[in-house]
């Protein structure tokens, strides 16, 4: 079934990237989860291969066809082949959840609030992301107020151990980065801290103050600004250049 234009609009704005950092750290303060990434992903050496595999995978099942939903699906079912909890559909199901609600946060955050219509839309897209690794349909939240619950239990049980902040610091400290990705560490650091609730930043041991939050609702303004002017193409290229590159790989 082909993806409504304006769930595709959506989903294809590069600005949504900004959050990834927050994504990660949502799914991390899942200790399952946490032990999981802390022992298999090499944040300090290899920092950008996670978010080029996620977005892979969310670009693929989200706005792909359904070979290539299949096809990323099972690259991510043989990553986590062995590592416990890793396929277990609870698990599974809050990664997929950490992506859809920062994605809106950021969509609206830049470009205020969905009309109803696209907002119940995005969700039932979004349910693709658990369902292509094995959550079952019926699990995913039937509407927005059934995800608010589902959002609001699960934020409340979270807890951030060593893994987790192991990888937080790994994830903003890499080993190995080009200097492109260093330079814009502490912007992405700033902005992650402002997307999260207040217990997590906490619980990460990530700085705030009144001159930060100032700071952070200025770069906001900025990345507003700047997004409202460009041509849709370059906001749209990370979308079109990742399925590009997964089509050449698979042709």
């Amino acid at each position: 079934m082909a993806v409504p234009a304006a769930v595709e609009r959506f989903a294809t704005e590069g600005v949504l990237i900004a959050g990834g950092a927050r994504a990660i750290l949502l799914q991390i303060a899942d200790p399952v989860v946490g032990a999981g990434v802390a022992r298999h992903s090499d944040f300090a050496n290899r920092p950008l291969d996670r978010l080029r595999n996620t977005l892979t995978f969310s670009y693929a099942v989200v706005l792909g066809t359904p070979e290539e939903a299949r096809l990323v699906a099972g690259h991510v079912d043989r990553a986590h082949a062995g590592i416990p909890g890793a396929t277990d559909p609870a698990h599974q199901l809050w990664v997929a959840a950490t992506l859809y609600d920062t994605a809106v946060r950021v969509h609206d955050l830049v470009f205020g609030p969905l009309d109803e219509q696209t907002a119940d839309n995005v969700l039932d897209a979004y349910s693709a992301l658990g369902t292509a690794l094995q959550v079952p349909r019926v699990d995913w939240p039937v509407d927005r107020a059934a995800f608010g619950g589902y959002w609001s239990a699960n934020m409340a049980a979270l807890e951030v151990g060593d893994d987790a902040r192991r990888v937080a610091h790994d994830l903003f400290h890499p080993t190995t980065a080009p200097w492109w990705l260093r330079a814009a560490l502490p912007l992405a650091n700033l902005l992650t801290a402002s997307l999260l609730d207040p217990p997590l930043r906490e619980a990460y041991g990530m700085p705030w103050s009144v001159a930060r939050a100032r700071r952070a609702r200025a770069a906001w303004r900025v990345i507003r600004a700047v997004v409202r002017v460009l041509p849709p193409r370059l906001r749209r290229w990370p979308a079109r250049h990742t399925l590009a590159r997964l089509r050449a790989r698979t042709t």
